[in-house]
């Protein structure tokens, strides 16, 4: 064995070991720290927490809601720390605690359930923290306000829509199918509660025929091609599709353009995701809800920010809690269907660019469109 030289520290084993262990125990405390910070902010002296669901189920929590929440509260010079819990029901409660630990004035969430969100809104109102539900009623959680918009309408418009197209098809008697969205979430509740409210008459009157009714866990995207594939391979002589969003929509014109059927049975959706604008386009999807997620972020973010200085949170309804009965004061806003003609409404409004949407074969039918 070769001497070290004279003069040399020599790197015990046992000691290079527990140098390594403290460099991997901090690296792996560092890469925790980072996944679960703010996009840039961080948390500490945070007067409001901001905790967004996933990034799976829609594009548009990151897209569009941490960009215009992160706006509207740099612009009015109050600190946030925005995270989000990526699906995972665990870092949801955690992230709050931090939040709650950290010191927030008002907490803005969106549950992934009720019942994890009902766990957040308890401890946080125990220690004083103002709740926004945001987007999602957290049934019997006991948040003090509500901002989203107006649900039950949005089901509607999607029914009267769904309407529109079969009455233009010249449709006789369809059979009319509902890929509703995930069970546990209330929004999903609040859709179907719309449409299938809009379209009873119909169906009571035999104008319409009531089809498969599924929901559609998680709001999978995946597992709603095979829930519809499987109901169309039971009816094969669907007339029209009620989807609960783009998402689900889409996996319908998936299954529907193996069939060659694309096109010849409505879908709605709801949304306006730039696949299902481009859905709308090219006629495969009847028409989708344009929900202007801004509108949303920014009355969410005034109320947030009122609450931190005391000052009365400004509302412009209530809703009932099914489950608690209680009324919650609520800011709701107005969807508004977008047919093929309003799609360039969607791009006017800055919501999604003419360069992500009019691509490849979509570029004539902008064109064609007024886009």
């Amino acid at each position: 064995m070769t001497a070290d030289p004279p003069g040399r520290f020599h790197e015990r084993p046992t000691m290079r070991k527990g140098i390594l262990t403290v460099i991997a125990v901090s690296t792996a405390l560092l890469g925790m720290l980072t996944a679960c910070g703010d996009d840039d902010k961080g948390s500490g002296g945070a007067q409001i927490g901001v905790i967004l669901p996933d990034s799976k189920t829609s594009a548009r929590w990151e897209t569009a809601d941490r960009k215009y929440l992160r706006e509207a509260f740099d612009a009015a010079g109050v600190k946030a720390d925005i995270q989000n819990a990526q699906g995972d029901k665990g870092a949801f409660q955690t992230i709050a605690d931090q939040m709650i630990t950290n010191g927030v004035r008002v907490l803005l969430i969106t549950n992934l359930d009720s019942g994890t969100g009902r766990a957040v809104i308890q401890k946080a109102r125990a220690q004083g923290v103002t709740v926004i539900d945001y987007d999602r009623l957290t049934l019997g959680g006991g948040a003090q306000y509500y901002v989203s918009f107006d649900n039950t309408k949005v089901g509607q418009l999607q029914g009267e829509g769904l309407a529109a197209c079969l009455t233009e098809k010249k449709a006789v008697k369809p059979v009319v199918a509902y890929l509703n969205g995930g069970p546990t979430d209330n929004n999903a509740t609040l859709f179907r509660n719309g449409y299938d409210g809009a379209l009873k008459p119909r169906f009571d009157s035999g104008e319409y025929v009531k089809g498969p009714d599924q929901a559609v866990p998680e709001w999978d995207n995946t597992k709603a091609g095979t829930i519809f594939e499987q109901m169309l391979t039971a009816t094969p002589n669907l007339g029209g599709v009620v989807a609960a969003n783009d998402g689900l929509g889409n996996a319908a014109i998936a299954v529907l353009r193996k069939q060659k059927l694309n096109g010849q049975i409505p879908v709605t959706g709801q949304d306006a995701t730039v696949q299902g604008l481009q859905n709308v386009l090219a006629g495969d999807q009847c028409l989708t809800i344009y929900k202007a997620i801004k509108q949303e972020s920014d009355a969410a973010a005034r109320l947030a920010i009122a609450l931190t200085k005391g000052e009365p949170g400004v509302t412009n309804g209530t809703v009932r809690d099914p489950e608690s009965n209680a009324e919650v004061a609520a800011v709701l806003l107005e969807p508004k269907p977008i047919y093929r003609a309003e799609v360039k409404d969607v791009v006017a409004d800055g919501y999604v660019t003419k360069s992500e949407l009019c691509t490849g074969e979509f570029a004539k039918l902008c064109a064609d469109n007024g886009i």
